[in-house]
């Protein structure tokens, strides 16, 4: 069962249309002949993950992590290609489903029968949630309320107990405490063990490394590389410290390749 393809990606891409102003977004709207410039922020993305794997995946803001997650998640929809996904897909990032003028308590009610749970089966797990999240009584009040760290540590409590099949992480750990991020990689472990499958989408490099199987490192919508994090990721910090030093001219030209950045920094 662990060799199980839990996520195939068949030329994936995704573009975005650009609109000018709002009478070009009418013309699109209502003018089947009027095209208009678009940004493509995937191009043909081709991955396979599998079950029980802890994936990382890497790249500079603009990259398309975020855009590729909510595809396999299915917030949004791939302009073309093909994406195979075998089980129940929960996705975490700081706000993802969650609503900022219900409490704590109301949120895990809310996003439980979102993910279609019973109310019984949400009361079983209400106790569990609110001991893993950890903050206090402010469980009992408004979400907007809530500090970025808050937020993060209720909708990683929520989303681990939902027991999806896969568990996409979109940044939501970047915002918690060292105590709380070691509970939450505890937690992921335990999901592996378990058979599940873990996408975690960071620029925290520190913590993919030692902890996921495998990285993919993500430029300009397009895959540069996959390889196990030793192998991938000092040539990715080794790069990102390349390009901010780069003019906007310089890096508009630069196409990083995986054997380049490794002959350079391993």
């Amino acid at each position: 069962m662990a060799s199980e393809t839990v996520i195939k990606c068949e030329n994936i891409c995704k573009k975005y249309p650009m609109y000018s102003s709002d009478m070009q977004r009418l013309k699109g709207l209502f003018l089947p002949g009027f095209h208009p410039k678009e940004f493509t922020a995937l191009k043909n993305i081709n991955l396979t993950l599998k079950q029980s794997e802890i994936i990382g995946m890497i790249g500079l803001n603009g990259s398309g992590k975020s855009t590729l997650a909510s595809i396999i998640a299915g917030i949004t929809y791939a302009s073309s290609g093909n994406l195979n996904v075998v089980g129940e897909v929960s996705m975490l990032s700081a706000n993802a489903g969650m609503e900022y003028h219900l409490t704590g308590i109301e949120n895990i009610k809310y996003k439980g029968l979102l993910l279609g749970l019973s109310q019984d089966t949400i009361e079983e797990i209400m106790d569990d949630i609110i001991e893993f999240a950890d903050i206090g009584e402010h469980i009992y009040q408004p979400l907007r309320t809530y500090s970025s760290g808050m937020r993060s540590r209720l909708g990683f409590a929520i989303s681990v107990h939902m027991d999806p099949d896969i568990l996409i992480i979109d940044e939501a750990l970047s915002v918690g405490d060292n105590s709380f991020t070691d509970k939450c990689l505890n937690k992921m472990n335990e999901f592996k063990e378990k058979g599940k499958t873990i996408l975690f989408v960071s620029h925290s490099v520190n913590q993919m490394d030692g902890f996921c199987d495998k990285v993919i490192w993500l430029n300009k919508g397009q895959i540069v590389g996959i390889e196990e994090p030793k192998k991938i990721l000092m040539p990715y910090c080794g790069f990102a410290r390349e390009f901010n030093a780069m003019t906007h001219a310089e890096r508009e030209q630069l196409k990083p390749t995986l054997k380049e950045y490794q002959e350079k920094y391993l």
